[in-house]
């Protein structure tokens, strides 16, 4: 299923194929602060459509994702980085999909908090 996700300002807009079944919720010190809830899809199912002059990049810890933020609302809408099959991906914060009601989505929790 094709879904379309933004920023809070709209500046950053994308499109993303996927099943959209349960999402992840991870209590890191950058997830649990900001309330993020994730799903991942390959990156061939993931196209920015706009935007990608606003995005900034922050990294923390092994600096293996991504964390992509718009630069006038804050908004990390999604991340780039690769998977632990070493392909690259893509975490959608469900969050800021359209049209999607994340209260009837199971959440699977995630400690990520104990990762080093």
């Amino acid at each position: 299923m094709n879904h379309r996700g933004s920023c809070h300002c709209g500046k950053v807009r994308y499109s993303v194929e996927l099943e959209l079944e349960t999402v992840m919720a991870c209590n890191c010190s950058m997830c649990g602060r900001t309330g993020t809830l994730l799903t991942f899809v390959p990156e061939a199912a993931f196209t920015l459509l706009q935007g990608e002059a606003d995005l900034r990049d922050y990294q923390f810890n092994h600096k293996n994702i991504h964390h992509l933020f718009c630069t006038t609302c804050g908004v990390k809408s999604f991340a780039r980085g690769t998977g632990p099959d070493g392909a690259k991906m893509v975490a959608i914060n469900a969050r800021c999909l359209e049209g999607v009601d994340i209260s009837t989505l199971p959440v699977q929790h995630y400690d990520g908090a104990s990762v080093q």
